[in-house]
């Protein structure tokens, strides 16, 4: 592509969508975020159900870890670039978010990504009902992401991006680069909640499935 497209602020490409082979507009946005750079938004919808999207960072692309402890109400507004490579980790929790086969980027804040763990974890939670352990393990976690939203509970969060198209924007976020060894490690295509033996797991592809065993 033509390195000039990149100094518009909003243009478009046509590709052949993958799916159905016909012509796909593919939409791009370039914008600046405080305390981070320029980023360029890319997106497509198809008419036969295909759909793309990502974030794209032009400033970085060395691989990186973000890690910010949420402490405070005032952390929750703390703003996150999540990308299609991103891998999102709340070790008190237990709580992994790996990029699957469809998943999408997004931009929130340490509250929008709180939010989609539960949404997630309810969902997760419908196939365990009757599982005394995993039912209890679920009401807990949702204890827990009520408790972080009111401000009672510290957490920490933490992003990880082999392509360098990830992040979380505050001056308590801790960024460093990924070691080669470490950047080939994340790419599993899951989210898994950590219920000790067992496991809640969510694929990206909206086929909710809980993971036999305990």
């Amino acid at each position: 592509m033509n390195p000039d497209f990149y100094k518009q602020e909003r243009f478009e490409t046509k590709i052949c969508c993958p799916l159905c082979h016909t012509d796909l507009v593919m939409n791009w946005q370039r914008d600046n975020i405080p305390y981070f750079g320029e980023i360029l938004y890319v997106s497509a919808r198809c008419q036969c159900s295909f759909r793309f999207a990502d974030t794209m960072i032009l400033s970085s692309k060395e691989p990186m870890r973000y890690e910010m402890p949420v402490e405070t109400l005032e952390d929750l507004d703390a703003r996150v670039i999540r990308s299609t490579s991103g891998t999102i980790r709340i070790p008190e929790m237990g709580v992994t978010i790996e990029p699957g086969s469809v998943s999408e980027s997004y931009i929130t804040n340490i509250e929008g990504v709180m939010q989609r763990v539960r949404e997630v974890l309810l969902t997760a939670s419908r196939w365990v009902q009757g599982d005394e352990e995993k039912s209890s393990r679920s009401e807990e976690l949702l204890g827990m992401i009520e408790e972080v939203i009111q401000g009672k509970r510290r957490i920490t969060v933490i992003i990880e991006d082999p392509l360098g198209n990830s992040a979380i924007i505050s001056k308590k976020v801790k960024a460093t680069k990924l070691s080669e060894e470490e950047a080939k490690k994340l790419n599993t295509g899951m989210i898994v909640f950590d219920v000790d033996k067992s496991e809640l797991v969510h694929d990206v592809s909206d086929n909710v499935q809980p993971l036999g065993g305990d």
